[in-house]
């Protein structure tokens, strides 16, 4: 194997360098609309995995510059991962092909964010029609309702439940991308998972917000494998630029690359995963027979495409809160009168942000009332629809006067027949986005998480016995902890056995609402701030008439149904006061997002990465 690094220190250097091709393309040629479904290779040639340079990117604000390409674009939040994504698509892979090797290398290089060892939501286009995949973490056979409380009754602290064997999920990621590639696939399984396997064996430079991310972390070393992995001998984090090498995960890769996803799923690396949450001092119910049923079930699902504006945005269905959320909101804002100013100095004006604000409130109550995995919960009036009725939407607008509402109260957009309870404020966190147009016309937009940053903090070596491995993620902390409300009515969000736990994650893609042509790919990380951090680059692109970088770029803004948060340092102190004036609790945090877009343009694409974190978009 050739191995071909960078020497320059620019980033700007190493990015262009990036963009010389290393081999040539399987396939140039396309259909004259570039809209058809990819076609498997019979007869690939071997992929040649060139290492690239790891470009030294600071973890605060960093300027992109937004990528114009021509081809095909990809868009990761880590730069090697964007890198192996490229060098599927040069060597004529699929955009699914691209998403199989971004997420292997994520998982080695962003552990913090996603892994095999959690889930994922991928939307698809095929030139043709829109498919949505769901790998979202299950509850084991043996979680009920009790799984989060304390021997009184009472749901156990938040962190506690997070750092336990409880909070561990049947990971889906794998078994995702294993269904979607088999249809959609071009390169051989097996190849994908080459630039994962060199550089977890040859090992990468540790990247600035990793070790930021290792620095802060109080409990991870408490796990032997995490500990002996990302930390010194002395209990320090490996500082940025050391050469991290992780020969366990480069086994485990290199077996599920040759065995496919059952070694996973039923053979040792299943063994290892149940054994370390079973034995952990806090154990959680996972089975071995919890692991073996993930794979047999069905994981395709029919996403929401909704018309907004002169656009159809389709996004994924429940229990993903994600779409029905954002698009609720984006469609009360529709009702609304805009102010005459919207954008000053490329910032929202305080009168537009109260109308965001208002909207998001009654969106999230409904959110927070209603929307559960539909396995288990019936959506109002029997369709996930009626929640965006042009008629609802308008009796919701109806709510939003000069002042601030406060707290706002669900809606009735139709009987269940049930009642629901008010689902606890719980965090939810970590995360990862991943956007990708190849060069046939099919597009992704997935999001994959872990959950919280690094997960449950409990690592499994696959059981190969080799230093290092792959993080389990905490999701079935998105759960309620508790299963009924204060007035003892169940919540549909409660933990049940084999039900996914209700997720934030908004892959979307936007289609031209009257022909129907593919318009962008978007997404972000950022926890129950995705639906904000995603409805932002919408309006950004499609309200403010910005490209896809300056979308990005504009400064956050956030309310759950509670406070309004906006970007800390990012708004004028006068903003701030005239919210407040108009009765907003106003607070300022860090809201790091980490937004990916690409959007087709008349001569290919131009993507936009988040200045907050470490991604890059690539392509030719």
């Amino acid at each position: 194997m050739k191995y071909n690094r960078f020497s320059e220190g620019s980033i700007l250097f190493a990015l262009l360098m990036l963009l010389v091709p290393v081999f040539a393309a399987c396939d140039e040629a396309g259909p004259e609309n570039g809209l058809r479904p990819a076609e498997r290779q019979d007869h690939p040639s071997e992929m040649n995995y060139n290492t690239p340079r790891q470009p030294e990117i600071g973890t605060g604000y960093t300027p992109k510059p937004g990528w114009e390409t021509s081809e095909f674009a990809v868009a990761a939040a880590n730069p090697l991962a964007a890198d192996a994504g490229y060098q599927v698509l040069q060597n004529g892979g699929s955009a699914v092909d691209a998403a199989v090797a971004i997420q292997m290398v994520l998982t080695l290089t962003e552990p913090q964010s996603s892994g095999i060892g959690g889930g994922a939501f991928l939307m698809h286009w095929d030139g043709e029609t829109v498919g949505a995949y769901d790998g979202r973490e299950i509850a084991p056979a043996g979680a009920g309702e009790t799984l989060f409380l304390d021997d009184d009754g009472e749901p156990l602290p938040f962190d506690e439940a997070v750092h336990s064997g409880r909070s561990v999920g049947v990971p889906g990621t794998l078994a995702m991308l294993k269904t979607v590639h088999e249809k959609y696939g071009r390169l051989p399984w097996e190849e994908l998972f080459r630039p994962a396997i060199t550089l977890a064996g040859e090992g990468f430079s540790l990247s600035p917000r990793l070790h930021q991310q290792l620095t802060r972390e109080k409990r991870l070393p408490e796990d032997e494998i995490a500990r002996n992995l990302f930390y010194d001998e002395d209990g320090n984090a490996h500082p940025s630029g050391y050469i991290l090498k992780n020969p366990a995960l480069a086994e485990n890769f290199r077996k599920i690359a040759e065995e496919g996803i059952t070694v996973f799923y039923e053979g040792v690396i299943a063994a290892d995963i149940v054994r370390r949450v079973q034995e952990h001092p806090d154990p959680g119910p996972i089975t071995v027979d919890d692991m073996a049923r993930y794979p047999t079930q069905n994981l395709t699902r029919d996403p929401i495409c909704t018309p907004w504006l002169d656009y159809t945005i389709c996004g994924f269905p429940p229990p993903s809160s994600g779409h029905l959320t954002m698009m609720q909101a984006l469609g009360i804002m529709e009702h609304l009168d805009a102010p005459e100013v919207i954008l000053q100095d490329s910032v929202p004006t305080a009168e537009w942000l109260h109308h965001f604000f208002e909207s998001f409130k009654l969106a999230f109550a409904d959110r927070n009332r209603y929307i559960a995995d539909p396995a288990f919960i019936d959506p109002p009036g029997d369709s996930w629809e009626t929640m965006l009725h042009p008629e609802y939407l308008q009796l919701r607008a109806a709510q939003i006067g000069n002042a601030s509402m406060g707290i706002a109260e669900p809606g009735d957009p139709g009987s269940t027949g049930l009642q629901k309870g008010r689902h606890p404020e719980q965090p939810d966190q970590g995360t990862s986005h991943i956007s990708i147009i190849d060069r046939y016309g099919n597009a992704v937009s997935m999001t994959t998480t872990i959950e919280q940053g690094f997960g449950s903090r409990i690592m499994s070596d696959g059981g190969t016995g080799l230093p290092g491995g792959f993080l389990l993620n905490n999701e079935l902390t998105d759960f309620s902890l508790s299963p009924t409300d204060s007035d003892g009515v169940p919540i549909a969000n409660r933990v049940e056995p084999g039900k996914r736990p209700r997720s934030s994650m908004s892959p979307t893609l936007v289609f031209d609402r009257d022909g129907g042509r593919l318009l962008a790919s978007v997404g972000s990380p950022g926890g129950a701030a995705i639906i904000h951090y995603t409805a932002k680059t919408l309006i950004g692109m499609y309200v403010f008439g910005l490209n896809a970088q300056e979308a990005i770029d504009l400064p956050n803004f956030v309310n759950t149904n509670g406070p309004s948060v906006l970007e800390e340092g990012r708004f004028p102190r006068e903003i701030m006061d005239t919210l407040e004036a108009m009765g907003h609790e106003v607070a300022e945090r860090s809201l790091t997002s980490g937004i990916q877009a690409i959007r087709v343009t008349e001569d290919g694409f131009f993507g936009g990465a988040d200045p907050r974190r470490e991604g890059v978009v690539m392509g030719e």
